[in-house]
C-alpha cells in the first residue's frame, strides 16, 4: 500500500475540486504507455486502494499497482517552479 501524506492529501484534494465535482470521480494514479506515473480523473473498482481526506475520496490505486508501491510515500515538494507532488521510498 502507498502511504500518502496529509499535505500531499490536501493538494490532490485542490487539484481535484479544480477539475470536477461529481462526487463518483476522483483522481487516479496509473502508468501511462512510457511507464511514468501520472494522474487521471476515473471511478472506484474493486480492489483499488482508496486515498481520502477530510471524508472526500481524493486518490485511487490499482490494486496491483498500490503492491507495486508498497513502502513508498506520496508527499508534496516545493520547488522555484511550484508545489509538486514526489514519490519517496519510506
Amino acid at each position: 500500500m502507498l502511504n500518502v501524506a496529509e499535505s500531499a492529501k490536501q493538494m490532490l484534494k485542490e487539484a481535484l475540486a479544480a477539475k470536477t465535482d461529481d462526487p463518483e470521480v476522483t483522481l487516479k494514479l496509473v502508468t501511462n504507455e512510457s511507464g511514468r506515473f501520472t494522474l487521471v480523473l476515473g471511478q472506484e473498482k474493486e480492489g483499488d486502494q482508496v486515498v481520502e481526506h477530510e471524508g472526500s475520496k481524493v486518490l485511487l490505486i490499482d490494486g496491483e499497482l498500490s503492491v507495486l508501491l508498497e513502502g513508498r510515500t506520496l508527499d508534496c515538494q516545493d520547488s522555484p517552479e511550484g508545489r509538486w507532488l514526489m514519490m519517496s521510498k519510506a
